[in-house]
């Protein structure tokens, strides 16, 4: 109890002094804004490092500045106390504060919640027995902890929030920089977007320039952590080595079209370990899988199916070759508009990237070419009205169904 109490009191400091935050703008924060007045629980999953504890900061921040009690704000991360019940935090936090959340109204707010053993039964007891009093919002670090359990456990109590790496719009944000109007500096957009995908859109990689400072922060500070200690937890992954091997293959090589059975002979283990391996990194939100796209929605689960690293290898975006730049590139965009699906017919005509809502667009990414025969094929196949070929810096001013628009300036203006 003495350490949660000395933990509780460090990790609230708006308990005593006045409490500062450096935020800048984050476009998921104003969705989860929407729903603080509601009674449900709101869950912020996503990668490592992608600000999560920043945005349950700020929520204190704001209710502070809004005139909420600060000791009536607790924040409790369980990343060092997986075998703290939650009914002895609110115990520690009572004898701290003198609140009592059971006759007052009060914010809790559970960071790294999925290292908690049966947190979803435990989240539940808390918001049950203080219904109309607290508000809870809680965290955690992969979406591993908002699969089939939870969601079962929680239907009706809970609401999720994917937090993803900053946008190209966002990261300007975070550096102060406004370039307007966009044609006046194309290459100071150019030189930025360079930048930005070096970092990835991690925040804490936003001003970072040295490559060995970059690769080892992904590679220790988030791929590591998640293959060796998040997913185990979770999971009975018994060949850890072939799960990490993956995930190199798919951050050096992105986008590739996988066959299960291929990789299983390559590592020499089952098709079964290859496939629930993948799934387990998809859970992860370390790769990202796009479906071939069909307009008849059964004949999709059983076509081929692409892969994207959530995580491109530093090594690769730093080579200078084309074909590599290309790959790079490709997986950014990829990653950035949250593509779901691809397309590739029989005679291996295939369109990079298909987005279905609001409406039908197909996106080929193509370093400098500003012609794709696949994707005209596919505008004529499926009557997509409009098209776009998505560059490093390539710009086509004719007005037709085929826009070609460099990937900075996409970003900026979709």
């Amino acid at each position: 109890m003495v350490a949660v109490q000395e933990r509780l009191v460090e990790f609230n400091p708006w308990w005593k002094e006045t409490f500062t935050l450096e935020f800048r703008p984050r476009k998921v924060y104003d969705e989860i804004r929407k729903f603080h007045k509601l009674p449900q629980i709101v869950a912020l999953t996503g990668l490592r490092r992608v600000g999560k504890s920043t945005l349950l900061k700020k929520i204190v921040q704001d209710e502070i500045a809004a005139g909420k009690d600060p000791r009536a704000i607790m924040y409790f991360s369980f990343d060092e106390f997986k075998d703290t019940e939650p009914s002895e935090i609110l115990k520690a936090y009572n004898e701290i504060t003198g609140k009592d959340v059971s006759k007052e109204k009060t914010l809790l707010l559970f960071d790294e919640v999925q290292k908690l053993s049966d947190w979803e039964n435990k989240i539940k007891t808390i918001y049950d027995l203080y219904k109309g009093k607290a508000k809870i919002y809680i965290s955690g670090s992969e979406s591993l902890f908002v699969k089939t359990k939870s969601k079962e456990t929680l239907a009706g109590r809970i609401f999720y929030f994917k937090v993803e790496t900053l946008s190209f719009k966002e990261y300007l944000d975070f550096k102060q920089k406004k370039f307007e109007p966009t044609p006046l500096y194309q290459k100071e957009l150019f030189k930025e977007f360079k930048e930005f995908v070096q970092s990835q859109g991690f925040p804490e990689l936003v001003n970072a320039t040295d490559r060995e400072v970059i690769q080892k922060y992904i590679q220790e500070g988030i791929v590591e952590k998640i293959v060796y200690r998040d997913i185990p937890t979770i999971y009975a992954v018994k060949e850890t080595a072939v799960l990490e091997s993956l995930l190199k293959l798919l951050m050096e090589e992105p986008g590739q079209i996988v066959d299960m059975q291929t990789l299983a002979s390559q590592f020499k283990t089952t098709r079964q370990t290859i496939s629930n391996y993948f799934s387990f990194l998809e859970q992860a939100f370390l790769i990202r899988k796009l479906y071939n796209y069909s307009s008849n929605k059964r004949k999709v689960e059983r076509k081929l199916k692409k892969y994207y690293p959530a995580i491109i290898s530093p090594l690769l975006i730093s080579k200078e070759d084309p074909i590599s730049q290309s790959k790079v590139l490709e997986c950014m965009v990829a990653n950035n508009l949250n593509a779901e699906f691809f397309w590739r017919d029989q005679y291996k005509n295939e369109v990079d990237i298909i987005l279905t809502e609001p409406k039908l667009i197909p996106i080929e990414v193509k370093l400098s070419e500003t012609k794709s025969k696949s994707l005209e094929l596919f505008m004529q196949k499926f009557k997509a009205k409009k098209g776009y070929i998505i560059t490093q810096n390539q710009e086509t001013k004719e007005k037709g169904k085929v826009e070609v628009i460099p990937a900075f300036k996409y970003f900026l203006t979709s």
